[in-house]
């Protein structure tokens, strides 16, 4: 779910630490269970389309709201969204932070190459045309910025994670820098956006299991993800000036 700027929270509680239950609980409660029927419900009625979609982004985007309210994501913005970022650039906390962003507007986006051998969701991934990267190999990390700067030369929109993995939320992760150079070269506004969560069950590290953490999601009542805009920056200046604009305000010391 999202919520308007007027409807915006202006206190938080954060998780209740108390103790965690046994296995066969977390995996059978009928709250977990509810949550996995409507998270898979949704997904097996929309992304079959993605392969046939004219615009395959516009079906993420509505793919990502209706995941969202199944899984009780609650987004929550700190202010209005500016309009005018054709590149929105965010930190990078859990494999739920693309839905998070796609669900406010459909847009292009890069998957780990992990992404693209994942049973079913794989499939259809492929089919839609979504830009996967091998992080760990410079040659496709290069081949899928050619594609990014093919598509941004036309305007299109999209959404990059430039630190290239999850973190905790505690501290920024070192930026792979070439996409947002190449922003800056063909003169695109971006948008950086900071996202973090009170919730400890929301930041998935790549080393955790994933089991338990989609088990833990989808017991939450509610799960809150607080989103920080900052300005719409354009690609004028200096650039490492401006990168280095950006990567202050995705910093999560940043006020």
């Amino acid at each position: 779910m999202t919520s308007s700027p007027s409807q915006l929270a202006t206190t938080w509680k954060f998780a209740n630490t108390t103790s965690e239950p046994s296995r066969f609980r977390a995996y059978w409660h009928p709250r977990t269970l509810l949550a996995w029927v409507e998270a898979l419900a949704v997904t097996g009625t929309i992304l079959p389309r993605l392969g046939k979609a004219e615009d395959p982004a516009h079906v993420l985007s509505h793919w990502s709201r209706n995941l969202l309210r199944a899984l009780h994501v609650e987004v929550e913005f700190t202010s209005a969204i500016p309009t005018g970022g054709q590149l929105w650039v965010s930190n990078h906390l859990s494999w739920l932070d693309p839905a998070v962003l796609l669900a406010q507007r459909p847009m292009g986006t890069l998957a780990k190459a992990e992404v693209a051998s994942y049973p079913w969701l794989g499939r259809h991934a492929r089919r839609a045309g979504l830009q996967f990267v091998d992080r760990n190999k410079p040659l496709h990390r290069a081949l899928a910025l050619l594609e990014l700067v093919h598509q941004w030369r036309t305007g299109a929109p999209f959404l990059l994670f430039p630190e290239g993995t999850t973190t905790n939320g505690r501290e920024l992760a070192p930026l792979y820098e070439g996409g947002l150079r190449a922003a800056f070269r063909l003169g695109l506004t971006v948008l950086p956006l900071r996202l973090e969560s009170p919730d400890a069950h929301y930041p998935w590290i790549g080393a955790a299991s994933l089991a338990p953490h989609i088990q833990a999601l989808c017991r939450a009542r509610r799960t809150q993800v607080k989103v920080h805009p900052g300005p719409v920056m354009a690609a004028i200046g200096d650039e490492d000036v401006w990168l280095l604009a950006i990567r202050t305000h995705l910093n999560p010391h940043s006020k």
